[in-house]
């Protein structure tokens, strides 16, 4: 009789768990699922970008490069906005299966519900703003920029947030609705500014020559010959101050090319600068002064 009191009681427990089990068991299928559909959603949007970056680079055209940085943009805030979804539709499915109620949840998070508190306007505020920062097409993926005030390189664009990293290595994190100015330095081509002073008793004249002529030569240099949009154009004397007189000019190149093209001006310059025995202002001049 003991016997059969224990089975019948192992039988109610069986009874009770059971369904728990069977429960715990379609829960761990309903996110493993979620995470193989979040693996196949990276892998299809980078064949994605591949294919769309194969179809621009056969067009051969200047603006492949702004193309492809668009398409890269584009496809990571996708991919990653589709994974969100489906984290929740699994985190919802997850709930049911485990007999939550989840209406009444879901009903909290509508839009009305979001826009009540001031921490979900805000978070509704930073949505809109990357949403327009895509839509708009005002930064991508590896654009040089600077933002509120901070420059760096855009490393990442998501839905509430956009990520530079800055010269130093230092990364900011800056939420998309707090932007308010936004100046994009790469985008369809670059300036690189050339300013130096050289003394008063130089040669200006045989100064700006050298600079035409050095960057002439680098322009037809293979290394550099497919980042330079257009020749030196050159202001001149720009200004003359207490210590000497300001040479400027400027180079048309392909986005994010300007720095690399101006270090190696500089460079020549200054070499072909002390050749020719044109001197700079003494050391702690300072900049000239209009």
């Amino acid at each position: 009789m003991q016997i059969s009191v224990d089975a019948l009681g192992n039988l109610r427990r069986a009874e009770v768990w059971m369904p728990w089990i069977g429960r715990g068991v379609k829960v761990a299928v309903i996110f493993v699922v979620a995470l193989l559909v979040t693996r196949l959603n990276k892998r299809a949007f980078r064949q994605l970008r591949v294919y769309a970056t194969g179809i621009i680079n056969r067009r051969g055209d200047a603006s492949r490069g702004e193309l492809e940085k668009r398409a890269r943009t584009v496809s990571s805030a996708m991919r990653k906005l589709l994974n969100t979804f489906i984290w929740i539709i699994a985190v919802v499915m997850a709930l049911t299966e485990l007999n939550f109620h989840v209406e009444p949840l879901l009903a909290g998070l509508g839009v009305a519900g979001l826009a009540a508190g001031l921490g979900a306007q805000t978070l509704i505020k930073d949505w809109l703003g990357g949403l327009f920062l895509l839509l708009e097409d005002q930064i991508r993926i590896g654009d040089g920029v600077t933002i509120n005030g901070i420059g760096g390189t855009v490393v990442e664009i998501n839905m509430r947030t956009t990520v530079l990293r800055a010269e130093n290595g230092a990364v900011h994190i800056i939420s998309n609705g707090s932007i308010t100015t936004l100046a994009n330095l790469t985008r369809e081509y670059s300036y690189y500014i050339f300013e130096t002073i050289v003394a008063h008793h130089a040669d200006a004249v045989k100064a700006l020559d050298i600079l035409r002529q050095t960057a002439a030569e680098i322009a037809n240099e293979d290394p550099f010959r497919l980042s330079i949009l257009a020749p030196l154009e050159v202001m001149g004397v720009d200004r003359l101050g207490d210590k000497g007189a300001t040479l400027r000019a400027r180079f048309k190149t392909l986005p994010s090319e300007q720095w690399r093209v101006g270090r190696e001006l500089n460079l020549r310059v200054k070499q072909r600068f002390d050749a020719a025995e044109i001197s700079f202002p003494p050391v702690g001049s300072g900049p000239a002064r209009d």
